[in-house]
């Protein structure tokens, strides 16, 4: 039965945060409207709490999957998506070791959001530099090193979406966890 529980829970955590996914997304950086802010981690980080880090990898990795098969915009979507998936999965995964080692406190979640937005913006800084920059160039015929500078582009751009971008999705996934604290220990009570 348990299993059933948790399998349900996966699908419609994952089927929650593919809907998020598409909306609401939104540019939070003038002049970069391309790198766009969206919500589907909240859900990905409520089933990491609630049943564990293996199965909040694997509702991040079904949503993202959801997302490329239902509604793929082409080469950013290849491009952008198995990135947000490294990234995401940092950010999470910091989270829940900070919060591993002590009681689930508000201050011990937001010190875990600080260090995983940290960590998320360390990622994605690599990450442009290795994989998205070359293969945008050469995919979606956007050269960023030739239009605004790399040095330009991950410093301007790339660090400060992935800072705001973990602050806020910190903030509104504590405010979401810690809002239905009670209903998720139960959850998490009658699962284990």
């Amino acid at each position: 039965m348990n299993k059933t529980r948790h399998l349900t829970i996966i699908a419609l955590l994952s089927a929650i945060s593919f809907v998020l996914m598409i909306f609401p997304q939104f540019p939070i950086l003038p002049g970069a409207s391309f790198l766009k802010i969206d919500f589907s981690i909240v859900p990905v980080l409520l089933g990491t709490l609630l049943l564990g880090l293996k199965q909040g990898y694997t509702i991040l990795i079904l949503r993202s999957v959801l997302k490329l098969l239902l509604n793929n915009e082409g080469p950013g979507d290849l491009i952008g998506i198995p990135m947000n998936i490294m990234g995401m999965a940092v950010f999470m995964t910091i989270i829940v070791l900070v919060m591993r080692r002590t009681k689930l406190s508000k201050g011990q979640f937001m010190w875990g959001s600080v260090l995983g937005t940290i960590g998320l913006t360390l990622v994605m800084v690599i990450l442009n530099y290795i994989y998205a920059v070359p293969l945008y160039a050469i995919f979606a015929n956007f050269d960023i090193k030739a239009t605004i500078g790399m040095g330009r582009y991950l410093l301007w751009m790339v660090v400060p979406f992935n800072l705001i971008e973990g602050i806020i999705l910190g903030v509104v996934s504590g405010a979401v966890f810690f809002s239905f604290q009670r209903v998720l220990s139960n959850m998490h009570s009658q699962l284990n």
